[in-house]
């Protein structure tokens, strides 16, 4: 998923319809309102890119669940001046809810933003604490697994470079997280 993020929009969209679902090229141009010849240059682009994708986990394995364990101390403690120490200027946070649980409806960037957010979570998290279930690596990422008070399980998987945090992905969807329980 997160190689798929770093391609353009067309390029995703040819590489999906057709890799994945299987549509012929012409059905492909059809769709996306392109001659079938770009429509092939465009999957032929993604495949090479995903292919090779690098790793995003640019941190040391300790270092970034030390990262993971103070990201979680800090949002579920409330520390607000720690928080915002791990974070690079140009962080990012994204949410999925599924549309089956409470999560932000779009991405956030930037420091001010995502620092905004987090103030709004903190503050819930004192009336709703999470459990944690345990730290680890979330599609080659970082993070933590946790109980939620609503009873539902959450992953939290942090993108860390030069020492900070420049991405926040939340997967509270319970349908991607079945593979948990």
């Amino acid at each position: 998923m997160l190689a798929l993020e770093r391609l353009s929009p067309l390029e995703r969209a040819a590489f999906l319809l057709h890799d994945v679902f299987g549509l012929q090229f012409e059905e492909v141009a059809a769709e996306i309102e392109r001659d079938p010849a770009a429509c092939r240059q465009l999957a032929a682009r993604a495949r090479s890119h995903v292919r090779e994708a690098r790793p995003r986990f640019k941190v040391e394995k300790e270092r970034g669940l030390e990262l993971a364990e103070a990201f979680f101390n800090a949002s579920r403690g409330g520390d607000m001046k720690a928080l915002g120490a791990m974070l690079s200027a140009d962080v990012s946070a994204h949410a999925d809810g599924g549309g089956k649980r409470p999560a932000a409806i779009a991405p956030v960037f930037g420091f001010d933003a995502v620092m905004k957010q987090y103030a709004t979570v903190v503050a819930w998290l004192q009336d709703n604490r999470s459990q944690l279930v345990r730290f680890g690596f979330i599609n080659g990422l970082p993070g933590f697994v946790t109980l939620e008070a609503d009873g539902e399980l959450q992953t939290t998987a942090l993108d860390i470079e030069n020492g900070k945090i420049t991405a926040i992905y939340v997967v509270r969807n319970p349908d991607k997280l079945r593979h948990l329980h």
